[in-house]
């Protein structure tokens, strides 16, 4: 038998239980009734960005952005494609650098785009500059498949 994972919601950072043998592609907010995974990486702010990454149990992959970006612009479509390869496996979001510029601080944002993967609260990875989708995919896939070995 599986553990059950912990989700949490996007939008409203409600954090959900997804039973073993459930499938998260399925799954709705039991608070708001959304769905979990909606291959969209929403745009959150600092408390739902600390709860993805403090409470949730799958791995999240964030988006360092911001709107006057020309590269962040650029790589939004490669990572909103990539998002609907990776979830529910990953969860795919975005944190405008303009908006929550103290946790841009905290996580010592020097240059965007930045996406940085996180695993069980902790950074196992991070990279600069505009990706495309299956750039994206890979180096995801990479670092999670180097963090379990």
């Amino acid at each position: 038998m599986g553990e059950e994972n912990l989700i949490v919601c996007s939008r409203c950072a409600a954090v959900n239980r997804l039973l073993p043998g459930r499938n998260a592609e399925e799954g709705k907010c039991g608070k708001c009734h959304e769905p979990l995974f909606s291959g969209h990486p929403e745009d959150i702010d600092a408390a739902n960005f600390d709860k993805q990454v403090s409470r949730g149990t799958v791995p999240v992959l964030v988006d360092v952005w911001a709107p006057w970006c020309g590269p962040c612009r650029m790589m939004a479509p490669a990572f909103e494609a990539a998002a609907r390869e990776l979830e529910p496996q990953v969860r795919l979001i975005k944190l405008n650098s303009d908006n929550e510029q103290a946790v841009a601080n905290r996580l010592g944002i020097r240059g965007i785009p930045t996406m940085i993967l996180f695993r069980a609260g902790s950074e196992i990875a991070r990279t600069s500059g505009a990706l495309t989708t299956s750039q994206i995919v890979s180096w995801t896939r990479d670092h999670l498949q180097r963090a379990r070995a």
